[in-house]
């Protein structure tokens, strides 16, 4: 097998967390995935990211949570369980930490869901479609 410099392994651990963030993930697991101790792999990828394995999954949960607050009319309990967090108050007091406002203040400062909802195109065409043909098939059967 060929040496892999530790930087790749740590890699690996990273896109599991960016892959993995909504389901039971911990350090162990993101150790796991870089085939490191929890201690030295918590060591190195500090010190190649510049922040704890923790704080980073922390921080995936929390953006993902931010856009789900911004997109989305879901509930503030839902969104912290639909991102892996367990705790409404420890996901509200993070949130604040980091984006400077409760979750509700943050969603209150975009416009609402309703306001940017995706229509799929195909539907627009359908619902723009003239509702009288403009071609003259239908006179043609209509006349004989």
């Amino acid at each position: 097998m060929a040496f892999a410099p530790p930087a790749r392994h740590l890699l690996r651990a990273k896109d599991l967390a960016d892959a993995r963030y909504a389901q039971p993930l911990d350090v162990d697991d993101m150790a796991g995935a870089a085939g490191l101790s929890r201690a030295h792999f918590s060591r190195e990828f500090r010190r190649t990211f510049g922040e704890s394995p923790h704080g980073y999954l922390l921080t995936r949960r929390l953006e993902r949570a931010a856009a789900l607050l911004r997109n989305t009319d879901r509930s503030v309990a839902e969104i912290c369980v639909s991102v892996g967090l367990q705790s409404v108050g420890s996901f509200t007091s993070s949130f604040g930490r980091v984006y400077g406002r409760s979750p509700n203040a943050y969603r209150a400062s975009f416009p609402p869901a309703s306001q940017h909802a995706l229509v799929p195109t195909c539907v627009v065409r359908a619902y723009m479609r003239p509702k009288n043909s403009t071609f003259g098939e239908d006179r043609a059967t209509a006349d004989a």
